[in-house]
């Protein structure tokens, strides 16, 4: 037990480590990146808060794709599955908790939950951080979690553990108070009479790991996307910096007398400004100015990065250039979105499949039979209402009746009836 209980501490120090990058990234707390240090030593402290944070937009634009519509059953013992699940997904708040499940496991690559009953024996679903939790998988069966641990500091500033078996919660506490960090196995003492039995037969903890190998770790959206986030920065910072002090038109002056100081420095003959006339009593005298900065370039360079991002996450173009004349619609935005329909099919394939677990588990706890469930999702890449009736009439020339045509488009049978009796 000692092992387990050191081994899974180990994987959370290292969670912790993970999750701790990508929660910043998300957040937009970037590794700002300079040429040089005296660049940094210069703009680092004007810059600091600065970031051109496209994160977010990797993630949530998945997100959003992820709509859990209810289950379907294979196999039940509960009855009606539609309502005993409706049910559930209501008094969890099971949509709200899906969605904070979601962004933790694309974010981070890790998204967990936990269910278990509740005082008056409803089952309770509840979304954790990833640093907070780390899971134990089976050598022989690579996708059942044999052991799990949750660690948070409670009120009083002590550090506290759960570890969850098939059989079996068991709870620790820290020996003294901590300051936040993860303490080490020796400083964790059992709880007395700490022991919870469970006898459902199955850890509590489920794990939605994005993008996957076996029995492993999820792998986070952002994994590729911040090299190419530290660039688009940098790239940002350096039009910043040309706008402060290259962008500005310096102006050029010859065959003039140039006065200097007791100190043998020279004095600026002109001063710069839009109220400022520069006059020279030499008729030789001759003026003229620099080229600005192109800031063109930059802004090119900028959206090179931007359709990188868009590259490697598979996201289309269109959410992070948005230009107006040139913004698809209808079966150019299917076309030119089909890549990242294809990932979010994929997403729900793999958290459907622990959602499923997760229903049927908080419907054991609450006594209501073993159910073998289906998750049903939002169609990532709906039609549009006219493209519906488009394909409609379409299907009526190769011989669809009126009546069938009206009930597909959906119409009562009886309005559909009427509709095509008078057409």
């Amino acid at each position: 037990m000692e092992e387990t209980l050191e081994r899974l501490l180990a994987r959370l120090r290292e969670n912790g480590v993970r999750a701790a990058k990508y929660e910043r990234y998300y957040d937009g707390r970037h590794d700002l990146r300079f040429a040089t240090e005296k660049f940094a030593n210069t703009f680092g402290e004007l810059f600091r808060e600065f970031a051109l944070n496209l994160c977010p937009v990797v993630c949530d634009a998945i997100r959003d794709k992820l709509r859990i519509t209810g289950f379907s059953a294979e196999r039940s013992e509960t009855g009606d599955i539609d309502a005993s699940t409706r049910s559930v997904a209501i008094r969890t708040r099971l949509h709200t908790v899906a969605n904070q499940v979601h962004k933790e496991a694309l974010k981070t690559g890790d998204g967990y939950a936990i269910v278990w009953p509740d005082s008056r024996g409803h089952a309770r679903i509840y979304a954790q951080n990833a640093s907070n939790i780390a899971v134990e998988y089976a050598q022989d069966e690579p996708g059942r979690i044999i052991a799990a641990i949750k660690w948070w500091i409670d009120e009083n500033k002590y550090a506290r553990a759960n570890m969850f078996f098939d059989d079996r919660i068991e709870r620790y506490v820290s020996r003294s108070k901590t300051e936040g960090y993860l303490p080490a196995m020796k400083d964790l003492v059992a709880v007395a009479d700490g022991v919870t039995p469970n006898p459902f037969g199955v850890v509590p903890v489920f794990h939605f790991a994005n993008n996957a190998d076996i029995g492993g770790r999820g792998r986070s959206e952002l994994e590729a996307v911040i090299p190419i986030q530290d660039g688009l920065n940098k790239s940002s910072l350096d039009m910043l910096v040309a706008m402060e002090f290259a962008a500005f038109r310096q102006r050029w002056a010859t065959g003039i007398e140039v006065e200097y100081s007791a100190d043998g420095k020279a004095i600026t003959p002109f001063t710069t400004g839009i109220d400022s006339l520069w006059i020279a009593g030499d008729s030789a005298a001759k003026f003229g100015d620099f080229e600005a900065a192109r800031l063109d370039q930059f802004l090119k360079v900028k959206d090179s990065f931007r359709a990188d991002i868009a590259s490697v996450s598979a996201t289309p173009l269109h959410y992070f250039l948005q230009e107006a004349n040139n913004f698809p619609s209808g079966e150019s935005l299917r076309q030119a979105s089909a890549r990242f329909t294809a990932k979010v099919r994929d997403r729900q394939t793999a958290f459907g499949e622990v959602w499923a677990e997760v229903m049927a588990f908080a419907l054991r706890a609450e006594g209501r039979g073993d159910a073998s469930l289906i998750t049903q999702w939002e169609d990532p890449a709906p039609l549009s209402e006219r493209e519906k009736l488009k394909n409609l009439l379409l299907k009526k020339q190769l011989g669809i009746d009126d009546q069938g045509a009206l009930t597909e488009a959906g119409y009562g049978a009886s309005d559909a009836e009427e509709m095509a009796a008078t057409s």
